[in-house]
């Protein structure tokens, strides 16, 4: 059972992580369903650009506070969201230990919190639980194929931890909560410099540079638009289901696939500047949403075409001069 928006209106969501692309969209859904909003960040790799356009909302609260380090919220809470965690390859090498800890201790002070105040809790997981798969597509009951020890695996297994965290709350304590397994996503507000496809492609296009394929660019992903994975969030946030449930949109493509695509919207020639593969990069990427669409009643809605052009549109206003 999925209950109505309508059932929380007046009711406040803690969002760690909110000045994040992901999270600022959510709050924007949580606060147009008529909650109230306490957003918390450190703005190690969000920015408060994307929450600029809240100031002055007087059902918007936020707290610039590092999520892995204790904190108290006032009143009552019906939802705590942890979306806070570095999210792009380049963070992980930069910042590994902030990585972790967000899936460590952060998760821990999220939940205990939910916790305290009776609240039910979600955390943001991740395709990357699955690793470099050997299952294709990825069903939620796939255990994953993960390098522990690897580049990536400050992001991977913080990931994994949040996860068991959540299911060890939920057994000990019975308290109520939730797994969503984000899949590649895009939209207005991703960093440009974060080194994923989407803005590397879209940013070196509009800049009309040669955009970098790793390997030989037969790798895939599925991209999600953002307002699709943000409806199927809330909706598993006011869900009964507390195994974990992916969220990505199935339709894949390989990298120069999406190459292909992004030079012909942005009308550019095409040209391709190869690079070596990174470590335990996936070579496969697509999420099986059978338990969403079961469970949920969620599939993605925005094309890619569309969802592609509104994106690029967004960084044409980031790269124009000032």
């Amino acid at each position: 059972m999925i209950k109505n928006p309508s059932d929380f209106k007046g009711q406040t969501a803690v969002v760690t992580g909110g000045a994040g692309f992901v999270a600022s969209h959510l709050i924007d859904r949580l606060l147009a369903d008529g909650l109230k909003v306490v957003a918390l960040d450190n703005f190690v790799t969000g920015t408060p650009d994307n929450l600029a356009h809240l100031d002055g909302h007087p059902d918007f609260r936020f707290l610039e506070h590092d999520v892995s380090k204790p904190y108290a919220i006032d009143g009552e809470v019906a939802f705590v969201l942890h979306m806070a965690s570095p999210a792009s390859p380049i963070d992980y090498v930069e910042i590994p230990v902030e990585t972790l800890k967000a899936g460590s201790d952060a998760s821990h002070h999220a939940l205990d919190l939910a916790r305290e105040k009776g609240a039910t809790y979600l955390v943001a997981s991740t395709s990357e639980v699955y690793g470099d798969p050997e299952v294709h597509p990825q069903p939620e009951t796939y255990w994953g194929n993960v390098n522990s020890i690897g580049v990536r695996s400050c992001y991977d297994e913080a990931k994994r931890y949040a996860e068991a965290a959540a299911m060890a709350y939920h057994r000990a304590y019975g308290l109520d909560t939730k797994i969503v397994r984000i899949f590649n996503t895009y939209g207005p507000r991703m960093r440009l410099d974060d080194g994923r496809v989407v803005p590397a492609f879209i940013g070196q296009a509009l800049r009309g540079e040669p955009m970098t394929v790793f390997g030989d660019g037969r790798q895939t992903r599925s991209f999600c638009y953002v307002s699709d994975l943000v409806d199927g969030i809330w909706r598993l946030a006011r869900s009964s289901f507390h195994e974990p449930v992916n969220c990505g949109n199935p339709h894949e493509m390989s990298i120069r696939e999406f190459a292909e695509a992004i030079a012909r919207i942005c009308e550019v020639e095409l040209t391709i500047e190869d690079r070596p593969l990174p470590p335990d990069d996936p070579k496969i990427r697509k999420p099986d949403i059978t338990r969403a669409k079961e469970i949920l009643g969620w599939e993605p809605q925005v094309g890619f075409e569309e969802g592609i052009r509104e994106t690029i549109d967004y960084f044409k206003g980031v790269l124009a001069p000032a």
